[in-house]
C-alpha cells in the first residue's frame, strides 16, 4: 500500500490542483513562457517593440509591421534536462494595401512519458512491472490574431490587434481541460520611441476541467486517501503589460535598442518588487544591439524577486535575486536565425536553457488579396 501511496504522488499533483473552481495566480502558466529567442533573450521585453510574427504571442498589434508576404516562425526548447519539451510556430498572412495581418499561433509545452504505476502491486501484495504504463501531461494554445494600423502619418504609427484563445490541458487519459479568453494590444511609434500596451485575458480566461476514471482506478485512489476530483472551471485573472523603447544610433551601420516592460497582475501579492493588493508589478529590462541589420547581440533581466541570502533561515536576511537571459541572431536575405540563452530560475539558482527560433519570410507567396 506503500508503494501505491508513492506512485499516486504524480497524478495526484497533477490532477487534484484543478479540482475547484476559483482564481489561481499561476493558472496556465504554460502560456507565459515565451515566443522566440529574440524575446526570451532580451529578457521577455518585447510589448512596446516586437514586429514580427511572435507579435501574435506578445502583443497582436506588432503583426501590423508584417508586410508584403506570409511569414512563418519556430522554436523549440527543452527544459529540465529534456524532461518538459516546449514548441511554438505560428505563420502571419498580411492582406491587401498592408493595413491588416491575420495570424495564426501554436504553442505546446509537454511532460512525457510519466510512469503511471496505479496497478504495480497486485491485490495479494506482488509486484508486477508489466501493469506500468505512461501517460503525458500536455498543454495546448491555439492563438488567432486579427492586426490593423488604424493610423500612419509622417513618423507616427498606431497599431491595433487582438487574440482569441483556444487552449487545451490533458493529463493522461485521466483529466481533459477546455478554455477560451482574449487579448486585446496597442502599439504607438512616434520617431525614435515605442510604446506598447498588451491586455492579456481581458475576459477573465477559463478552463473547464473534466475527470474520467475507471471503477478499478476509483478504488484505489479511495484506498490511498485521495480525493476523486470531478467538473471544475480554473479561471485566470486579466493583467496588463506596459512597454516603452527607444532605439539609438551607434554609427552609419549599427544601433541599440533599449526596452522596459512592466507586468502588472491583479490577482493579489506576488514576489514582486512592487508587491500590493490587488496590484503587483514584476519589471523586465531587454537590450539589443544591430549590426548592419545582419547580426545581433541581445541580453536581459526579469523575475525579480525576494529570498533568503543563502538560505538564511535564522537571520532571515533577503536579498534581491533575478533572471538574466542573453542571446545571439543573424539575418540572411529572408530567413533570420535567433539563440537565447535563458534561466528558468534566477542567478542564484541556475537552470539554464539553450533556445532556438526561426523567422522565415515567404516571399514567394506575396498575398495579393
Amino acid at each position: 500500500m506503500k508503494t501505491n501511496r508513492l506512485c499516486l504522488t504524480v497524478l495526484a499533483t497533477l490532477v487534484l490542483q484543478v479540482s475547484h473552481s476559483q482564481f489561481r495566480k499561476y493558472s496556465n502558466e504554460f502560456l507565459n513562457i515565451g515566443a522566440g529567442a529574440r524575446g526570451l533573450a532580451m529578457g521577455s521585453s518585447q510589448v512596446a517593440s516586437v514586429n514580427d510574427g511572435t507579435a501574435g504571442y506578445w502583443n497582436p498589434a506588432g503583426l501590423a509591421d508584417i508586410k508584403d508576404h506570409p511569414q512563418v516562425n519556430l522554436m523549440h526548447a527543452e527544459y529540465f534536462a529534456g524532461i518538459g519539451k516546449y514548441d511554438y510556430a505560428s505563420i502571419a498572412f498580411p492582406t491587401a494595401g498592408n493595413k491588416r495581418t491575420i495570424g495564426i499561433t501554436g504553442l505546446r509545452f509537454a511532460v512525457d512519458d510519466i510512469m503511471n504505476t496505479l496497478f504495480l502491486v497486485e491485490p495479494d501484495g506482488s509486484v508486477n512491472y508489466n501493469n506500468i504504463q505512461s501517460f503525458s501531461s500536455a498543454d495546448y494554445g491555439f492563438i488567432f490574431s486579427f492586426a490593423q494600423t488604424l493610423k500612419e502619418k509622417d513618423k507616427k504609427k498606431i497599431n491595433f490587434g487582438v487574440n482569441a484563445k483556444v487552449i487545451h490541458r490533458s493529463v493522461g487519459k485521466f483529466a481533459k481541460a477546455w478554455g477560451f479568453g482574449l487579448d486585446a494590444g496597442l502599439q504607438l511609434h512616434t520617431g525614435k520611441w515605442q510604446f506598447g500596451v498588451t491586455a492579456r485575458d481581458v475576459t477573465s480566461t477559463f478552463n473547464a476541467w473534466s475527470f474520467t476514471f475507471t471503477e478499478k482506478e476509483k478504488e484505489i485512489l479511495y484506498l490511498t486517501n485521495n480525493e476523486i476530483p470531478v467538473k471544475s472551471t480554473e479561471m485566470t485573472a486579466p493583467r496588463l503589460v506596459l512597454g516603452v523603447a527607444r532605439s539609438f544610433k551607434l554609427g552609419q551601420k549599427s544601433s541599440l535598442l533599449a526596452e522596459a516592460n512592466v507586468d502588472l497582475t491583479f490577482d493579489g501579492k506576488r514576489n514582486t518588487v512592487i508587491s500590493a493588493d490587488p496590484v503587483s508589478a514584476d519589471p523586465k529590462l531587454g537590450l539589443e544591439l544591430n549590426i548592419n541589420n545582419v547580426f545581433f547581440l541581445r541580453g536581459g533581466i526579469n523575475n525579480f524577486q525576494q529570498a533568503l541570502y543563502d538560505g538564511d533561515t535564522v537571520n532571515q536576511k533577503r536579498v534581491w535575486i533575478y533572471q538574466p537571459s542573453a542571446g545571439a541572431g543573424f539575418k540572411i536575405q529572408q530567413l533570420a536565425v535567433d539563440y537565447a540563452f535563458t534561466n528558468l530560475a534566477n542567478q542564484t539558482n541556475p537552470l539554464f536553457t539553450h533556445v532556438f527560433s526561426l523567422r522565415l519570410n515567404l516571399v514567394g507567396t506575396k498575398n495579393n488579396k
